[in-house]
């Protein structure tokens, strides 16, 4: 919607996968939203700015091709992945799903731009959580290492904490390998949890608001605190809630991937940006959440339950993150006020809450 809104011709694909896995595994987001093709037709009424919408499957290279060779973008935006890490460990069928998903529809994109528009510009969602949580510094993308007198630079090292991660990890390698081999140009942004319900565009109507899951699968731990805070239940907390992650709100987002595709990486070259705004741990986003809900009048408490997920509870966190600023990111940084814009959007739909989506449903061990 934004880039239909700037002047933009814009081709969505989808095939439902994410929506698909929501269902089956009783995770749907708390607002109902219509699909692409309703969610197009209100935007065009409210806007008249049309978005083309084909329903398909980036893992069918053929389907991909056609639309490619016809489209011939002059950016690609890749979001065509399953994103979750507790759904990915859940069993072999939903590893199996992840690695097939994420690594085919990766391997299709470089492949269909590569025979079909060699100079389109490729954005991929990477992730943070590539890098998991070492005792260094993360740096952007890259690293220089001096090893018995020579120096050369490097991928960082990564090491993800789930097979959703490491697939993610499978896709910048193959990125890289691409990119030297062949001279494409990409953009792989390492993106924080993304909070957050408004923009411009989701503004417009409440069926233009993004999916917002809260469940132990698809939804964030932000989001899952908020809502229990409505819900006027404990702000189930993972353990020690040392886990630290950067993290960024929705319309920064926006503004990331609009910079990248405005300022396009050279050919030939991987450009890697760490895609947030601020850090938090586990804990601080509780106790920011419990704040705000009980300045709205909500009563809640935090409430420390056994960490589902294998990872550290309390480990050193520094990422840097300047590439984008220096692009012109302008931050929306996690203030009380914000939470209590979003406390206030999420109580309009109480309703619809359903508490049994709360507590974790599996263990990764």
């Amino acid at each position: 919607m934004r880039f239909a809104k700037t002047g933009h011709q814009v081709t969505v694909v989808d095939n439902y996968l994410k929506r698909t896995l929501a269902k089956t595994n009783k995770s749907e987001p708390l607002i109902s939203t219509p699909d692409l093709f309703e969610r197009a037709k209100v935007f065009y009424a409210l806007t008249g700015h049309h978005i083309q919408v084909i329903i398909d499957d980036c893992t069918n290279a053929l389907a991909l091709n056609t639309i490619v060779q016809r489209c011939q973008p002059d950016v690609l935006i890749h979001y065509a992945e399953q994103p979750s890490g507790p759904y990915s460990m859940r069993g072999f069928d939903e590893a199996q799903l992840t690695f097939n998903n994420n690594t085919q529809s990766t391997f299709n994109v470089i492949w269909s731009v590569m025979t079909y528009a060699p100079d389109c510009h490729i954005i991929k969602l990477g992730t943070l959580g590539e890098y998991g949580t070492p005792n260094i510094d993360i740096e952007e993308g890259w690293i220089d290492i001096h090893h018995k007198g020579r120096t050369d630079k490097f991928l960082y090292p990564r090491q993800g904490a789930s097979l959703y991660h490491t697939t993610k990890i499978i896709d910048t390698d193959l990125l890289w390998f691409y990119v030297r081999t062949y001279g494409l140009r990409v953009t792989d942004l390492m993106q924080g949890p993304v909070y957050g319900l408004m923009t411009d565009e989701s503004s417009l109507d409440d069926r233009l608001l993004p999916n917002f899951h809260y469940d132990d699968l698809f939804g964030t731990v932000l989001n899952r605190f908020m809502v229990q805070a409505i819900a006027g239940i404990p702000l189930t907390m993972y353990g020690a809630g040392g886990q630290t992650r950067g993290f960024l709100n929705i319309k920064d987002t926006l503004q990331c991937i609009e910079l990248a595709a405005m300022q396009p990486a050279e050919a030939g070259k991987l450009r890697i940006l760490n895609q947030f705004t601020e850090q938090f741990s586990v804990k601080q986003l509780a106790e920011h959440v419990l704040t705000a809900a009980r300045s709205l009048g909500y009563q809640t408490d935090i409430q420390t339950i056994k960490n589902p997920r294998k990872e550290q509870e309390s480990h050193y966190y520094n990422a840097a993150h300047q590439g984008l600023l220096d692009m012109g990111l302008k931050p929306h940084l996690l203030s009380p006020d914000v939470i209590s814009e979003m406390l206030l959007v999420i109580a309009k739909y109480k309703d619809q809450i359903d508490t049994s989506k709360f507590m974790p449903r599996f263990s990764y061990s």
